[in-house]
């Protein structure tokens, strides 16, 4: 059965924050919130957590778009290639915020991932989330909880995801209502922002 543990945005308990870092250091898979919607997520550096979460999704791990959520701006320079002046100022001007940066991946990228080209970056403007990879030491993955409803398409409430994911996950974050409208998706890689799925973010690019 999961741990259902309660945080709140303005002031995460660190003793919490500690005990749920130590469950993801040692291939646990956690349930958290975002800015947007409540993501599935693992160590970057765990293969087995990695694998537990792609089989969780229903897909092949080499084939997955993971986004990774990084504490902030430093954390993003350690998995992608160097960027140019007007790209940093447009993640600084975003960034923490609903959006997803896809961006050119560098050779730091963890093993699962060192086929890829591109990663997808996220800093959330979410202090829970920020918080746990601040005290973990590197980004964890996200993934965003789909809902089977064929209206509803994310769920919100962290009774009902802990009622689903129980005996799926290690940990469900109970961080209050999520948002049900994803990140804003931002394809950088060409030197031009191209807009990928238009989400919670409104920036104007």
């Amino acid at each position: 059965m999961a741990k259902f543990i309660k945080l709140y945005n303005d002031n995460p308990s660190e003793r919490e924050i500690k005990r749920i870092v130590k469950i993801l250091k040692n291939d646990g898979v956690i349930i958290y919130p975002t800015d947007t919607v409540y993501g599935l997520g693992c160590d970057i550096t765990s293969t087995k957590a990695l694998t537990r979460v792609a089989q969780l999704r229903g897909i092949k791990l080499e084939k997955a778009n993971f986004s990774f959520i990084c504490e902030d701006l430093s954390n993003i320079s350690e998995y992608v290639r160097q960027i140019d002046t007007p790209t940093f100022k447009l993640l600084k001007r975003a960034l923490p915020g609903p959006y997803t940066f896809i961006l050119p991946g560098n050779n730091n990228l963890p093993s699962v991932f060192k086929k890829k080209k591109t990663v997808g970056i996220r800093v959330p403007d979410n202090n829970i989330a920020r918080a746990i990879v601040k005290e973990l030491g590197n980004p964890i993955i996200s993934t965003s909880i789909y809902d089977e409803d064929e209206v509803v398409e994310y769920t919100t409430d962290p009774e009902l995801i802990l009622e689903k994911w129980d005996k799926l996950v290690d940990v469900v974050i109970d961080g209050g209502y999520g948002d049900n409208v994803p990140s804003t998706v931002i394809d950088l890689t060409s030197g031009e922002a191209v807009l990928i799925r238009e989400g919670k973010g409104s920036l104007t690019i």
